[in-house]
């Protein structure tokens, strides 16, 4: 035998094997849907058998339709389950956005609150601003008042527009964005003016002359009976008491004048010049800590307190002049500025 015909007939066993193998396999195929069809069309027999004596119910059922019938029901079920959990998380979801919003809402509220307060600080804020500007005077402080910056609300948004709280308050808060903006302006004038005043108050005699304590004042300015002699006279300043060795600080930017000795008077004073026609005299100083011609600063010591010259014990005579005239010190000492800083105070 040729090997062609040796191949070939190797090819058509190989056909046949695998034909018949397909042929058993179809068989037992159809051979299990035929099982599975006699099965599915196998009949029960429901029955209802009541307790009394009416009829008995009954009725036959296929396999099939009972599988049916089943699947049916699970499908349903499972529908039923999914279409509750939805519910539940969707249910879930509204519980959260109600709280979400109801907190959205008090916020809300505190906001509006808020605006009111506002409102009202912001009236009383104008009020004070138009009261410094109007002090001031400048032209600039005019024009801010003469225009009423800040004080229409139409300017800003229609007055058509103004039905909802909402916009009534974004209004306000943007009338009031407007009226902090345009006061930048004459808020630099009040600067410029509060520097001067500042310039001005360390050159005036107006810091407390002793370090630390505020002491006692026991003699004040004008007519007043002599200690030791009794009579009757014109008493130039204030005599304030404490102990010995209180620091005695220059009430004012100056220049150390005049250092001298009275025995029968001050005993260890000086004079200090400032600007504007002042002068002060600071007497029975303990001793002194400046020389004469001197520059001194505001709150700089100058002396210490002490009983020296003719006096009943530890305190500062303190005079204030202006001119030749001599002015009751506590006219200036109550002056109260916070324009002078901290630092430059140290006296008080």
């Amino acid at each position: 035998m040729s090997p062609a015909h040796h191949y070939k007939k190797i090819e058509n066993d190989i056909v046949d094997s695998l034909g018949k193998r397909f042929r058993r396999a179809w068989k037992a195929v159809l051979g299990f849907f035929s099982k599975v069809h006699q099965k599915g069309k196998q009949r029960f027999t429901v029955m209802f058998i009541p307790h009394s004596e009416k009829r008995i119910f009954n009725f036959q059922i296929s396999v099939f339709t009972l599988t049916f019938i089943v699947f049916i029901l699970v499908v349903l079920l499972a529908g039923f389950i999914g279409l509750s959990t939805h519910f539940t998380s969707t249910n879930e979801r509204y519980v959260r956005m109600s709280k979400t919003l109801n907190l959205s809402e008090e916020s809300l509220e505190s906001y509006k609150d808020e605006i009111v307060e506002l409102r009202k600080i912001v009236k009383e804020f104008k009020s004070r601003m138009d009261g410094i500007l109007a002090e001031i005077g400048t032209e600039g402080a005019r024009n801010f008042l003469e225009q009423g910056v800040g004080g229409d609300l139409s300017s800003l948004i229609s007055l058509e527009d103004i039905e909802a709280g909402s916009l009534r308050d974004l209004s306000d808060l943007r009338s009031l964005r407007t009226y902090l903006a345009t006061s930048s302006e004459p808020l630099g004038e009040i600067r410029q003016v509060l520097q001067a005043q500042r310039e001005l108050l360390v050159d005036i005699p107006t810091l407390w002359p002793l370090r630390g304590v505020r002491g006692n004042i026991t003699n004040h300015f004008g007519p007043a009976r002599h200690p030791f002699t009794g009579g009757w006279y014109l008493h130039k300043g204030i005599d304030i008491a404490w102990g010995y060795g209180v620091p005695i600080v220059a009430t004012a930017n100056g220049k150390v004048q005049r250092i001298d000795y009275d025995a029968m008077g001050l005993g260890n004073y000086l004079v200090l010049r400032h600007n504007y026609g002042f002068y002060t005299r600071y007497g029975h100083l303990d001793r002194v800590a400046v020389k004469k011609g001197q520059e001194v600063r505001r709150g700089q010591i100058i002396g210490y307190m002490g009983s020296s010259g003719l006096s009943t014990g530890p305190h500062l005579h303190y005079e204030v002049g202006i001119g030749t005239q001599v002015v009751d010190p506590l006219q200036f000492l109550s002056i109260r500025s916070p324009l002078i800083k901290k630092s430059v105070t140290t006296g008080e």
